[in-house]
C-alpha cells in the first residue's frame, strides 16, 4: 500500500410528505453530450443548447455543441429555481470520464460535484476511458499510443498500483474544478466544489487522515476542492486538525444527530485554531446521510411488525434530517458564532446525502423533495436528479412540520430504536462498502497494469 509520503504530484501526463409528488409518466429530461477535440477547447469552446427532438417523441434533449455562438440559450429547470428561490445548492453525486458531461449539467443548474471511492470504482473499472485517457473524445490512434505509453511508464517506474490510481482520480477531480470554477468565483467561494476523498483505509487512522488531506488538498491544488473526511469516531479530531491548516472539507458518512453535533463542533474548533484573521476561505459542508437510514430502520420496524411500526416505514430518515437542521441552525448562532463571522466565517452548510429511493414503492423524490432549505446543499446520483427536474416542486420544506418530525423521532424511540446504534452501525457499513470498492479498484488497475506490460503496439 502506498503511504501518504510516497505518492507525488501527477505529471503532465496525468495532467412521506405533503410535498412529495408520486412518480411521474410523462416525459423525462435526457441529457446527452457531443464530444469534441479535448478538454480545454470543449471549456473554452462548448455551446450548451436545449432541443427537442421528434424521434424521441417530445422530450427535452440537452446537447452540448462546439458551434461558435450560434448555440440556443439552455432552458431553466427547477434546479435554477431551487438555488435562487430557496437557497438550496443542488449537486451532482457521480463524476466520470469524459469530465465534460458535466457541462449540460451545470446548465441544467448543478453547482457542485461529489465523488467517493464506490464511484470511482464504478467509473474506471467499467469504462474505456481510463484505459485509452482521451481516445474515448479522439477516437484516435495517437492518443491511445500515448497512453500506453504513460501507463508503462507507470509500471515500470516502480510506482505501486495506489499511487497510480490518485493520479487517475485528481485528473479528474482538477478537471472538473476547472469546468465549476466560475460558479466558484460568482459565489465568492461559496459554490461551485468539486469533492475528493481520503482513502477509506484511513477511517480510523486520525493522523493519517490529516496527512493525507494535506497530501490530497496540496496536489489537486485548486481553491474549489474540498478533501471528504469521514465522521469516524477517529477522524472527528482530523477535521478540527485539516480546518484549523486552511483546508476546506466535506465531512461524509454521517448517520446520526449525536455525530452531526461532534462535526459541527470540530469545524468550529478548528475555525478558533487556525489562527487566521480571515476566515472566509475556510468553508465546509457536512454531509447528512439519508436513504440509508430508511433502509436499516425499516427492517427493523418489519421485525417489530405491528400497526404503529409498519406505519413508520419511510419517515425515519426525513424526520432526523429535519432535526439536523434545527441543530445546524441552534449551533450556527450565538456569540461563539458571532466571533466567527466577524473574521468572515462561513456556516458549515448541511449537504443531504444519500438521496437516492432504494425502495421502490416510495416516492421517487422523497429523498429531495421534504429537505429544501436555505443554506444547504443536495447532492443527488442520476436516478433523483432526473426525477427532481422532471416532476420535482420548489418550495422550502425543511422545517415546515418540525413537530411532525419530532413525534416520528420519538415514536421510533418507544418502539426500541436506539438512534445511537443505527448512526453506528450504517457508519461501519458504509466504512466498509468503500474499503471494499476501493480494494476492488486496485485490483482492477493491478491486472490492467499487469496486461499494459505486454500490450504491442
Amino acid at each position: 500500500m502506498a503511504t501518504v509520503s510516497r505518492l507525488s504530484a501527477p505529471g503532465p501526463a496525468a495532467s412521506a410528505s405533503p410535498t412529495l409528488k408520486p412518480r411521474s409518466s410523462q416525459s423525462k429530461i435526457l441529457i446527452g453530450f457531443y464530444g469534441g477535440s479535448n478538454f480545454n477547447a470543449k471549456v473554452s469552446s462548448s455551446r450548451l443548447a436545449v432541443r427537442n427532438n421528434p424521434a424521441i417523441g417530445g422530450p427535452l434533449v440537452v446537447r452540448c455543441s462546439q458551434v461558435d455562438g450560434n448555440g440556443v440559450p439552455v432552458k431553466r429547470t427547477v434546479l435554477h429555481d431551487l438555488y435562487e428561490k430557496e437557497g438550496q445548492s443542488p449537486w451532482y453525486d457521480n463524476l466520470c470520464r469524459p469530465i465534460t458531461d458535466l457541462l449540460p449539467l451545470i446548465a441544467s443548474g448543478v453547482r457542485g460535484v461529489t465523488s467517493n471511492p464506490a464511484i470511482f470504482q464504478k467509473a474506471i473499472s467499467s469504462s474505456d476511458a481510463y484505459n485509452d485517457q482521451f481516445s474515448w473524445s479522439l477516437n484516435s490512434r495517437v492518443a491511445k499510443i500515448k497512453l500506453l505509453e504513460y501507463a508503462r511508464e507507470l509500471v515500470q517506474s516502480g510506482k505501486d498500483i495506489e499511487a497510480a490510481y490518485w493520479e487517475l482520480v485528481v485528473k479528474d477531480i482538477q478537471d472538473a474544478c476547472k469546468l465549476f470554477e466560475p460558479i466558484y468565483e460568482q459565489t465568492d467561494g461559496a459554490d461551485g466544489y468539486v469533492s475528493v476523498e481520503v482513502s477509506p483505509r484511513l477511517a480510523d487512522d486520525t493522523k493519517g487522515t490529516v496527512e493525507a488531506a494535506k497530501w490530497l488538498h496540496k496536489v489537486v491544488d485548486r481553491p474549489n476542492v474540498y478533501i471528504k473526511i469521514p465522521a469516524t469516531a477517529a477522524c472527528v479530531p482530523s477535521i478540527k486538525d485539516v480546518i484549523s491548516l486552511g483546508i476546506s472539507v466535506n465531512v461524509t458518512l454521517i448517520f446520526s444527530l449525536s455525530r452531526y453535533e461532534a462535526v459541527i463542533d470540530a469545524y468550529l474548533d478548528g475555525l478558533e485554531a487556525s489562527g487566521l484573521n480571515d476566515l472566509s476561505r475556510v468553508t465546509s459542508v457536512a454531509s447528512f446521510f439519508v436513504s440509508r437510514v430508511d433502509t436499516l430502520i425499516d427492517k427493523k420496524l418489519e421485525k417489530i411488525a405491528n400497526t404503529e411500526a409498519l406505519d413508520l416505514r419511510g419517515k425515519a430518515a426525513v424526520a432526523q434530517a429535519a432535526l439536523a437542521y434545527q441543530l445546524y441552525q441552534k449551533k450556527f448562532s450565538g456569540p461563539r458564532w458571532e466571533a466567527l463571522v466577524k473574521k468572515g466565517a462561513k456556516k458549515q452548510r448541511l449537504l443531504w446525502a444519500s438521496t437516492s429511493v432504494k425502495n421502490p414503492a416510495y416516492p421517487d423524490t422523497l429523498y429531495v423533495a421534504p429537505l429544501i432549505g436555505p443554506d444547504t446543499v443536495s447532492t443527488m446520483p442520476d436516478q433523483a436528479l432526473q426525477a427532481f427536474v422532471d416532476h420535482g416542486a420548489v418550495a422550502r420544506t425543511i422545517d415546515s412540520n418540525v413537530s411532525v418530525a419530532e413525534g416520528i423521532y420519538s415514536a421510533l424511540e418507544k418502539l426500541g430504536i436506539d438512534w445511537n446504534d443505527v448512526g453506528t452501525q450504517l457508519e461501519a457499513e458504509g466504512v466498509d462498502s468503500f474499503k471494499k470498492a476501493f480494494d476492488s479498484l486496485l485490483n482492477t488497475l493491478q491486472e490492467k497494469g499487469n496486461s499494459l506490460k505486454f500490450v504491442s503496439l
